[in-house]
């Protein structure tokens, strides 16, 4: 399963995608598990960009409905729609801009990931 990773090498915020290693579990495939801290739930109905920030923490930001792009500092913008996913990362440096796009609201859900998660194992495509 491919999904984008927010990062930042501490000076500026970087997309990258990775493949989350999944193998045979049953009759189905799974990653390993992922521990969290809980979820939280954002709408957002027709908002102003959100200038420079970081990402509060390591989290995963699921969108339910409607449109969020995110652009990182020399003017990349990535797009996400209802089903899709990013890990926002980007704890240091510059940061990123968020805002909404499309008629709907944007509906998000937040998935706060500890900082021992390690990323080593998901391959970069």
């Amino acid at each position: 399963m491919k999904i984008t990773w927010l990062h930042s090498d501490g000076k500026q915020s970087h997309f990258t995608d990775v493949e989350v290693p999944i193998s045979p579990e049953g009759p189905q495939l799974r990653s390993a598990l992922i521990k969290g801290d809980g979820a939280s739930f954002s709408e957002a109905h027709a908002a102003p960009a959100q200038d420079f920030h970081n990402a509060p923490r390591r989290q995963f930001v699921v969108v339910l409905s409607g449109g969020m792009e995110v652009e990182i500092g020399d003017g990349t913008k990535r797009r996400f729609g209802p089903g899709e996913l990013f890990l926002a990362d980007d704890l240091t440096g510059q940061g990123h801009i968020t805002r909404s796009f499309g008629p709907e609201p944007r509906q998000i859900m937040l998935v706060p990931i500890g900082p021992e998660m390690d990323l080593s194992g998901w391959k970069r495509v």
